[in-house]
């Protein structure tokens, strides 16, 4: 019990918390930036543009079938060879924004053919270009269904910042890592607070999810 009592001190939630400040910055600004560009790359696979289209989908089927570690080492290591260089923090958002953008894009491309094929119809049929079609009739339709796998895809998004630990991201797993390892006998209670910090900011954002998806329907 004392081992829990002096796990759980301030100087250690404090310094946990700092580090869930960080995964939950990383998180909003990965989240934000993949669901604009995954939008996009959906969009442009469903336009089946010549060319263009095909080669959009080769490369989100390559970046889809990659471990997001693999692509963490890849952006921190590798692009600085080729003279690109992230900070830990801008490495960790650039590898989970290019991989959650591929993964959002099929989710984007399912959600808008889900729409019944007679929606774009009508819509052209009345005077709507494909761009207004896209705009004013598919796509409110489609982010409607799209809602619970997207929000499934931000959760995953918000556990796999712990990957980055590996190149030492300041986040609530590697700060948890520097605490058990100034005393073994903490490992319990750190984990149990990291399963309890994660389990707060996935809930809450289901939470949220499921908010948005019931005003939508409304």
């Amino acid at each position: 019990m004392n081992e829990f009592i002096h796990a759980y001190s301030w100087i250690n939630m404090r310094f946990l918390f700092e580090g869930m400040w960080v995964t939950v910055q990383v998180a909003v600004v990965s989240v934000i930036l993949s669901f604009i560009i995954g939008s996009i790359l959906g969009i442009i696979r469903y336009a089946k543009i010549p060319y263009v289209s095909w080669l959009v989908g080769l490369v989100i089927d390559l970046i889809r079938n990659l471990p997001l570690l693999l692509i963490i080492f890849f952006t921190y290591f590798a692009l600085p060879h080729i003279g690109v260089q992230f900070s830990v923090v801008g490495s960790t958002i650039f590898a989970m924004t290019i991989f959650e953008s591929a993964m959002l894009a099929e989710i984007v491309r399912g959600g808008i053919v889900s729409v019944p094929k007679g929606q774009s119809e009508g819509a052209r049929s009345n005077g709507l270009s494909f761009g207004q079609t896209l705009w004013y009739i598919l796509l409110p339709q489609a982010y409607k269904k799209m809602i619970p796998p997207i929000i499934s895809q931000f959760v995953s998004l918000i556990k796999d910042t712990s990957l980055a630990t590996i190149i030492m991201l300041p986040e609530m797993t590697y700060r948890a890592q520097i605490i058990y390892a100034q005393n073994p006998k903490q490992i319990v209670p750190m984990f149990l607070m990291l399963a309890f910090l994660y389990f707060v900011l996935n809930y809450c954002l289901s939470k949220v999810g499921q908010i948005i998806d019931k005003r939508m329907i409304v």
